[in-house]
């Protein structure tokens, strides 16, 4: 009876076995058959201690986990508008531009939809809240005192300075978005264009260039370390030469008007629709010390938009000065 029993008792009692060894096999597998690990650059791996979908980026304030791909994207400069749309981004939300109804004449037509979210200066953090962006891109030297602000609503990238060197933020922006490949594309085709320009106009480059800004109540003259002076270094456009170090902008009176003359002068007036700027240029125009001016005789004196010129800052605005100055140089693009 005892060697029967233990005859019968030991299928079931191996039968047991063989479901619990399935049983926890199973357990211990993926869906996928294998069990991702952090050192196969999966995201999902718990030692590397990064988010699912997310990347870091470098930036003015740090370093911040960003989105891989994001799809609502908030940005609070002018300059880092035209990157977003030349990388075929259309912004949920942008500051307004600084001219314009309430964005620039060359921009507008990509813009629409797009909620306005206030001015550089002063973005609506309330209004920025309300689109639940899952990236948003500014600018330290305009917004760090509300970057904390920022950051509490959505991973923030900022670039640092909003000077001359516009291609360093188009980069940063690029990156930001994860799409640097295309922002590299973007830029080659803009330093191909520069090379051709360069080429075609040849010793014409040899001309002195100044570059004049009217304002309310102010007048400039706009120095290398501004929109057109980073592209006029590019191309090698010569520079009348300055008594001044500075390297952004002079401010001048009448008296100073000399330092302005120059072979060639493009100037740009800023006009925010209360006449002042327009009433600055006029003034200026019309007194004999403009009017005794070297270039001024020569009829050498171009006006150019100011937002494409200047207060634009970005890719889109660079492709058109230069459009322009294939013109003024009398050179075929």
């Amino acid at each position: 009876m005892y060697s029967l029993a233990i005859r019968w008792k030991m299928p079931a009692l191996l039968a047991v076995v063989m479901m619990l060894s399935v049983w926890l096999t199973a357990c211990g597998s993926s869906p996928g058959g294998s069990t991702p690990s952090p050192s196969n650059g999966s995201a999902a791996g718990a030692a590397s201690g990064a988010s699912e979908g997310t990347r870091k980026v470098k930036h003015a304030m740090g370093e911040t986990d960003v989105p891989v791909n994001p799809k609502k994207v908030v940005i609070l400069t002018n300059e880092g508008t035209e990157a977003l749309l030349s990388l075929g981004v259309k912004p949920v939300g942008a500051v307004k531009s600084f001219t314009g109804n309430p964005w620039y004449d060359h921009i507008k037509a990509d813009m629409q939809g797009v909620q306005v979210l206030g001015e550089e200066s002063q973005p609506n953090l309330e209004l920025i809240a309300s689109l639940k962006p899952d990236l948003i891109i500014g600018n330290k030297m305009r917004q760090e005192k509300v970057y904390e602000q920022l950051k509490a609503i959505a991973p923030t990238v900022f670039s640092e300075t909003l000077r001359g060197e516009w291609k360093t933020n188009y980069k940063l922006y690029a990156e930001a978005l994860n799409k640097k490949a295309e922002g590299d594309k973007v830029i080659a085709a803009f330093d191909k264009r520069i090379e051709d320009f360069k080429q075609k106009a040849g010793d014409k480059l040899n001309q002195t260039v100044s570059v004049v800004r009217f304002m309310a109540g102010k007048t400039r003259i706009y120095k290398q370390d501004t929109f057109t002076g980073v592209i006029f270094s590019q191309i090698g456009i010569k520079r009348p030469v300055s008594p001044s170090k500075e390297t952004f902008a002079d401010e001048i009176n009448k008296e100073r008007l000399p330092e302005a003359d120059a072979d060639m002068m493009f100037y740009f007036t800023y006009e925010t629709g209360d006449g002042k700027g327009s009433q600055q240029e006029k003034e200026w125009l019309n007194d004999p010390l403009w009017k005794n001016l070297k270039v001024v005789k020569n009829n050498k004196v171009f006006k150019v938009n100011d937002a494409i010129w200047n207060t634009a800052g970005g890719v889109k605005a660079a492709n058109l000065m230069l459009d322009e100055l294939f013109q003024f140089y009398g050179v075929k693009a």
